[in-house]
């Protein structure tokens, strides 16, 4: 969905491909979007994890778990923006553009 939306995707298939991605990539990585439950490291973990090597990395997590649920596993940062899956393609590019268009640590 976001390729088709003009942005350049880095995938990786689980958390751990994921940091050696962020480690390794010469470029900038604007965006993680990843899910809250994955096996090994969970998505809070993992983005706590690419903040240490890329603090500039804005974050936006989806799950198919509520987002009450979710909260209680684990995240430090209620203001998360946390995605409700499944997701519509609008409503993913609209996520996307309204995270990276906000400064971190505050509103546009």
């Amino acid at each position: 969905m976001l390729t088709v939306s003009g942005y350049q995707v880095l995938e990786a298939a689980h958390g751990q491909e994921a940091l050696r991605l962020c480690s390794s990539h010469t470029g900038a990585i604007h965006l993680l979007l990843t899910d809250v439950v994955m096996p090994g490291i969970n998505g809070w973990r993992l983005a706590e994890l690419v903040a240490a090597v890329r603090p500039e990395t804005q974050v936006l997590f989806m799950s198919g778990y509520p987002k009450h649920a979710i909260i209680r596993q684990g995240s430090q940062d209620e203001r998360a923006t946390l995605l409700q899956k499944p997701l519509a393609h609008d409503q993913l590019t609209r996520a996307v553009y309204e995270v990276l268009d906000t400064p971190r640590g505050g509103t546009a």
